[in-house]
């Protein structure tokens, strides 16, 4: 597979077949690769997309999830020089009723996120888009609710001293030490993570991919 500059080859779960479309990752998340590899599915190669992420004016978590999923698809998908392959692309969003929380740049955001978490019930969005090698995008939403225990200030700091909510979104993740702040979740726990992994095979299988353990 000759892949575009800038692109990560992975070890491909799809030898010299012609029938099978390849897979493009077009996410930098070590996540979202591991919750892949979890479900039998290897991509061909991670192109990470290159968009501006900022939410629009108004734009409510699910819009916004959406647009940015797809976008991500079809910018990997206007780049790519491999052979024909599926684009998969990903965004999740964490959410207080409309409003969106950032994914965590500092400590003073990770601190500003959980107190606006603690003890309150909130959504996960993700967003799942998939562009077959024409370009037609097809995409799934699917939303987790999630109940956090009120905090104290103890955990709350320790939290944010351990780092781990640098760089999530909402400032947390419930694979780490934040799992232990969950009293509720209602959905998809691999959602939340940043991946449902039950769309996402479906969704893939429906573009006709297929893992390799589906192979006869």
């Amino acid at each position: 597979m000759t892949l575009r500059r800038g692109a990560s080859p992975i070890a491909s779960n799809n030898p010299g077949s012609a029938a099978r479309p390849g897979l493009v990752l077009a996410s930098e998340s070590p996540r979202r690769l591991a919750l892949l590899a979890q479900a039998g599915v290897v991509p061909d190669a991670v192109l990470p997309a290159q968009i501006d992420e900022q939410p629009l004016k108004a734009e409510l978590p699910r819009q916004h999830a959406l647009r940015l999923a797809c976008a991500k698809a079809s910018a990997v998908h206007a780049i790519w020089a491999g052979s024909p392959a599926l684009i998969l692309a990903a965004d999740t969003v964490v959410a207080c009723g409309r409003r969106i929380l950032p994914k965590a740049q500092t400590d003073a955001d990770v601190r500003a996120c959980l107190r606006m978490l603690s003890g309150r019930r909130h959504t996960v969005v993700t967003a799942i888009a998939v562009a077959a090698a024409g370009g037609a995008l097809r995409s799934r939403l699917v939303t987790t609710t999630v109940g956090f225990a009120r905090l104290s200030e103890q955990e709350l700091e320790a939290y944010v001293d351990c780092e781990e909510g640098i760089g999530k979104a909402g400032g947390y993740a419930i694979q780490g030490r934040a799992e232990v702040f969950v009293r509720f979740l209602q959905g998809s726990w691999s959602n939340v993570v940043g991946l449902p992994l039950r769309e996402t095979v479906n969704i893939l299988t429906n573009c006709g991919y297929s893992r390799a353990a589906d192979d006869p």
